[in-house]
């Protein structure tokens, strides 16, 4: 009986700490940031399609966003300062992630493997528009770790907020304005405030 790697590899993300170049009062991990995400993601979906008569699949947003940074198992968290540094760092990084994308892959049975590429690499036609709504959930939830780190008292995080704050803006999209409205206030309140 053949044994395949592939679930105790994603078992790992637990492992992998984001925001290494920041001073944390509490450190977030890749497992539960991951589930952040397919959490905003699968809302910012349910938005388009309550609000704007879209027909996208929010349950394939969702499963999309619990593997978008699966590959950062093998890479690490690459911090963006440094990923996005110049073009031919951006290149590079993205040349090792496919190369860990295939790597995950192959520790699959072959009858699942096309299934999961297209989950990983968010390749396949009908991900392609699914694909925004993850990287928009992907920048909220980097967003509210600021607001996070901030209501701790912890200054360092002021300047990625802001940064965070306008990369949103700048996707124009409705999904995101909406949900900033609706639901990013609580975020600012404290369990009491939130009755």
């Amino acid at each position: 009986m053949n044994e395949f790697h592939f679930f105790a590899m994603m078992s790992r993300m637990k492992y992998i700490n984001r925001w290494g170049l920041m001073n944390n009062t509490r450190y977030e991990n890749l497992c539960e940031h991951s589930l952040q995400v397919a959490m905003l993601a699968h809302c910012l979906v349910m938005i388009h399609n309550k609000r704007f008569g879209g027909s996208l699949s929010a349950d394939r947003a969702a499963v999309l966003a619990v593997y978008h940074d699966s590959t950062e198992i093998i890479t690490g968290d690459m911090p963006t300062p440094i990923k996005y540094f110049n073009p031919e760092i951006s290149r590079i990084y993205k040349d090792i992630e496919r190369t860990a994308a295939d790597r995950l892959i192959s520790m699959l049975p072959d009858d699942f493997r096309e299934d999961y590429e297209l989950i990983i690499k968010m390749d396949s036609e009908q991900d392609r528009e699914l694909k925004k709504f993850v990287k928009a959930a992907d920048k909220l939830s980097a967003l509210i770790k600021c607001i996070d780190e901030i209501r701790m008292g912890n200054d360092e995080f002021k300047k990625a907020k802001e940064s965070i704050e306008r990369s949103i803006e700048a996707m124009n999209m409705p999904e995101t304005e909406i949900f900033t409205k609706e639901f990013l206030p609580s975020f600012y309140l404290s369990l009491d405030e939130q009755d």
